[in-house]
């Protein structure tokens, strides 16, 4: 498992749903993973390759059986989809995005980002 310090040197060029899924650390979320299981606890960490830490979690098995679990281990590769906490939709990352998109717009000469002159379409 990385460090913290070894997360953040890998950290350079990942994208926005593998910044979500570290926001997401310290919140409970659910996981299912691509054999059919659901887990759901607390992400006490995450990697960049969407590897997880779950603590204090219930497993619900494909029958619909459910077991209480201290602690699982699972590949980000064997993850079909995870759910994570509403409060995220907030994160300062999508302000970002929303600031990087500015300007663009039908096409090419349209808009103001690269310090070029603006174009008004009347």
């Amino acid at each position: 498992f990385f460090s913290g310090s070894a997360r953040k040197m890998t950290s350079r060029g990942v994208g926005i749903p593998v910044k979500l899924l570290h926001e997401a650390e310290g919140h409970t979320v659910t996981v299912e993973t691509i054999t059919g299981e659901t887990y759901r606890g607390f992400l006490s960490e995450s990697e960049d390759n969407m590897n997880c830490k779950i603590n204090n979690l219930t497993m619900t098995h494909r029958d619909g059986k459910t077991t209480t679990l201290e602690q699982v281990f699972l590949r980000g590769s064997k993850i079909r989809f995870m759910v994570l906490p509403d409060m995220l939709k907030n994160a300062p990352m999508f302000k970002q995005i929303g600031e990087d998109t500015q300007g663009r717009g039908r096409g090419v000469g349209y808009g103001v980002k690269r310090g070029g002159k603006q174009y008004v379409k009347k």
